[in-house]
């Protein structure tokens, strides 16, 4: 075992199993898979970075719903809209946390207005101003840049994962578009190794380019997570890490067969700039001392949460 490896975890139980289960998949013995069969995926928000206030994305789309109820006054009486006009992020929380919950009654129009967003934008366009809104934007409770937001716990793995021959993959329900920008500089994960929301999209022979079109895109969460993560990579993970009850069939399928370790991010602290939060979690949770997940306790497993925090 590496005893210097992630050094921004406490030395526990989480941590010796996390090492422990490496060691058993890359050594010899009858644990030993090849590297081409290491794969690990990790969900984005809330796992690689924080998700609250409010996911990343939706403070980048915020904006960008301003803008066009700026533009069009008729806008600006419906939501999500009208919460980006006013600041007040309550309804877009009240629909994800209702999500979820298992209710997606309200989530039709929050996926109308993220097609609104980017309706007829070239792929390069929006990649252009997904950079300048990481250029200047903050996190609301940190003050610190998003992109000095990545939990280094988890950089820490995703690093002793490649340099073990894994091959690492976001899984997220995020716009995969949106993560990719930025997957690389923060994660050290390439943009062909992002899966995530997407949608639909056109090829414009006049504009010699892909873009974004009207259709509704396809949404990456809760069982659509392995549906993708086969149709994407056709192999099935051995590890498996997320934080919410979107990810309880990712962990699943990284657990069902042979060995497989999942990790689920428990945000149980409030002491250092992070939201404390159960709320989305509950089944996972659950599940996962049902079926013998790792839970990550931020408060007591994680040392620190940020590069260069003391």
């Amino acid at each position: 075992m590496n005893h210097a490896a992630l050094p921004s975890w406490h030395d526990g139980e989480v941590r010796s199993a996390i090492l422990r289960f490496v060691d058993e998949v890359t050594g010899p013995g009858e644990s030993f898979l090849a590297p081409e069969e290491r794969l690990a995926v990790f969900d984005n928000d809330g796992t690689l970075w924080p998700e609250k206030p409010m996911p990343v994305q939706l403070h980048f789309l915020a904006q960008r719903w301003k803008q066009m109820a700026a533009a069009d006054l008729s806008l600006a009486g419906r939501e999500p809209y009208t919460s980006a006009v006013t600041g007040d992020s309550r309804w877009v929380d009240s629909v994800i946390t209702e999500h979820y919950d298992g209710d997606d009654s309200r989530i039709p129009v929050l996926i109308d207005a993220v097609v609104a967003a980017q309706r007829g934008l070239g792929t390069g366009e929006l990649a252009d101003s997904v950079r300048e809104f990481f250029a200047t934007a903050q996190h609301p409770g940190l003050r610190r840049p998003y992109t000095a937001c990545a939990y280094q716990p988890i950089t820490e793995l995703l690093a002793l994962l490649r340099d073990k021959e894994f091959s690492t993959v976001i899984v997220s329900g995020g716009g995969r578009d949106f993560m990719r920008v930025i997957s690389r500089s923060m994660y050290g994960v390439h943009a062909h190794q992002v899966i995530g929301s997407a949608a639909d999209m056109v090829w414009s022979d006049s504009r010699g380019t892909v873009v974004y079109g009207d259709g509704a895109p396809l949404v990456d969460d809760g069982p659509e997570k392995p549906v993708r993560i086969w149709s994407r990579l056709g192999r099935r993970p051995v590890l498996a890490c997320g934080n919410s009850n979107g990810d309880i069939e990712m962990l699943r399928y990284a657990t069902a067969n042979g060995p497989g370790l999942g990790l689920l991010i428990h945000h149980d602290d409030d002491t250092r700039g992070e939201v404390c939060y159960t709320t989305g979690a509950e089944r996972a949770l659950a599940e996962a001392q049902r079926r013998g997940w790792l839970t990550v306790s931020v408060k007591d497993d994680w040392s620190q949460l940020f590069a260069g925090d003391l």
